[in-house]
């Protein structure tokens, strides 16, 4: 084994673990602050950048330790503006990252997971099958990433962050509230977490956990169907977490939070294309206040999955929104380089 992979990654230690290091070597112990604003203010790679610390200081670091921080592989730009991050980790795993920028804002989509705990049949991710969970400093790293090139090419900070990337964020749940910490800590990016929403499939004692514990981020629940049988064909996983399941947990979201809750979904030609299908999702939208994102599908190549008619999207916009639910129409970005929702999965 690599000397290097024994070390531990400075970076999961807090600071009075960090500071407490640093007296045990009969150090002070306010060296500890200054290594943790290097490594989360300024997003530190290595321990050479630490200039103030002595140079004997920065050796002993690198002697106990090692930072794991991730490189962008490659980075594809769309006609739309969209770029679209290949990851790599510090064991050679690879991950992508997403930045969609509109004339107001620039979003990021990060990911959570090396491939995905899930099976829905739609999604490009799922078929990679779940590798291993993000670390908080990898998830965080996507982060800075973006925001750099949100300045770079943009010309302004990143303003928003949606986990909606690779993996299901509540199957990783410790190290994604960690990461989210540290990214709206004044000591780490220091972003408002309501600008940040986690996207789910719908795994029901973990948004339960999540409302127990007080979060101020939002909620975005990966719906597509609100009939069992259906959910169930497109998303097996279902069969487990029902949707009487995750109402249930929904509810309980609503109660503790007060936070209005956020369905995704998309409408397949001759799957949830009916007025049926409609009438569920209006059922199932009553209670608590939501609102309803219509995603444009967008193609993993089999076929299998058509996107419904512009007829069949209409239907869905009339109904929810004579009966008071608010409903936008999501056309996706970066398509032409496979960074559109559903479709990351490292073709590269």
């Amino acid at each position: 084994m690599n000397v290097e992979t024994k070390k531990k990654d400075v970076r999961a230690l807090t600071k009075e673990q960090l500071r407490g290091f640093f007296e045990a070597q009969g150090d002070k112990a306010f060296r500890g602050n200054q290594v943790y604003e290097w490594l989360w203010q300024k997003s530190a790679h290595s321990f050479e950048v630490m200039t103030n610390l002595s140079k004997e200081c920065r050796a002993m670091l690198q002697e106990h330790f090692v930072i794991n921080h991730i490189q962008v592989d490659q980075m594809q730009r769309s006609s739309d503006g969209t770029i679209k991050n290949a990851v790599r980790l510090h064991d050679g795993l690879v991950v992508e990252s997403v930045l969609i920028p509109t004339k107001t804002r620039t979003t990021a989509c990060v990911s959570s997971q090396v491939g995905c705990s899930l099976d829905c049949k739609f999604c490009a991710t799922a078929r990679l099958k779940r590798m291993r969970n993000l670390q908080p400093d990898e998830i965080y790293d996507q982060v800075v990433a973006i925001d750099n090139e949100s300045r770079l090419y943009f010309d302004r900070p990143l303003s928003n962050i949606v986990f909606m990337g690779m993996g299901e964020p509540l199957m990783n749940y410790n190290n994604v509230l960690k990461a989210i910490e540290k990214i709206t800590s004044p000591e780490g990016l220091g972003m408002s977490p309501k600008r940040i929403t986690v996207s789910t499939s719908g795994v029901p004692k973990m948004i339960k956990k999540m409302a127990d514990g007080e979060v101020r981020f939002k909620l975005a629940v990966s719906l597509h169907s609100a009939i069992d049988e259906v959910r169930t064909s497109i998303m097996p996983f279902n069969a487990t977490f029902t949707l009487a399941d995750l109402r249930e947990a929904l509810q309980y979201w609503y109660e503790k939070t007060k936070s209005r809750i956020t369905y995704e979904y998309v409408v397949w030609e001759g799957i949830n294309d009916t007025q049926k299908d409609v009438d569920a999702l209006v059922e199932f939208c009553r209670f608590a206040p939501s609102k309803v994102n219509l995603i444009e599908y967008n193609p993993i190549d089999d076929g299998t999955f058509k996107q419904a008619s512009n007829t069949a999207l209409e239907r869905y916009i009339k109904t929810l929104e004579a009966h008071g639910i608010t409903v936008t129409v999501r056309r996706s970005r970066g398509k032409d380089i496979d960074a559109a929702c559903g479709q990351l999965a490292n073709k590269s």
